[in-house]
């Protein structure tokens, strides 16, 4: 008997041919394809017709430097999508590895799917990953002044700089993280009768 998941990665796999590694687990598809091959793949997920993947339901940047607790040896950026065919009622998660970990560098698919254009700005504040071909890729959630890239794995918890409003200059002003790090020790109770009555 064929499910209607065998009859989605066979579509995958014949309209993506070689170029794409194509997996199911747990009742999802996903589809990991090269950075090269991104953006035609993109397209044809959503032109062909025994695929029609018309929506773009999400876009996100994924940091993979301690995946499986630092077993991961492979590229450490990624941008996972997932995408839905309302005519043959099917999604599919698409995810793509940004060849450069110094410089994460991936086409946009802005052109494909207009709802691309927030997400890819989202992945690009948080992660820093740069998608070539978007015409205005700049921070969408932290401040204009902020630096770095906060949901990198190597990110510090404290950030770098914090802002406060300075009574005397009459602004919001940035200063160095004044946060002293400490160790909390648990308190433990070794009393038998502790809570006790």
């Amino acid at each position: 008997m064929t499910t209607k998941l065998d009859v989605l990665h066979r579509a995958l796999a014949a309209a993506l041919g070689d170029g794409a590694a194509i997996s199911t687990a747990l009742g999802e598809v996903t589809v990991v394809v090269k950075a090269a091959d991104y953006l035609q793949a993109m397209l044809t997920l959503r032109d062909d017709p025994a695929l029609r993947f018309e929506q773009l339901l999400d876009l996100c940047g994924v940091d993979y430097s301690t995946y499986g607790e630092g077993t991961w040896d492979g590229l450490r950026f990624a941008a996972v999508s997932h995408l839905l065919s309302i005519e043959h009622n099917w999604r599919v998660r698409v995810r793509v590895f940004a060849p450069d970990d110094e410089m994460p560098l991936l086409a946009s698919v802005v052109g494909v799917w207009r709802a691309a254009n927030w997400y890819e700005r989202e992945a690009f504040d948080l992660y820093g990953i740069l998608f070539e071909g978007h015409n205005d890729l700049r921070r969408i959630l932290t401040d204009y002044g902020f630096i770095g890239h906060p949901f990198r794995k190597d990110f510090p918890v404290t950030g770098y700089v914090e802002m406060r409003y300075d009574p005397e200059q009459k602004r919001v002003i940035y200063q160095p993280v004044t946060i002293e790090p400490r160790e909390i020790i648990p308190r433990v109770i070794r009393e038998d009768t502790y809570g006790m009555k």
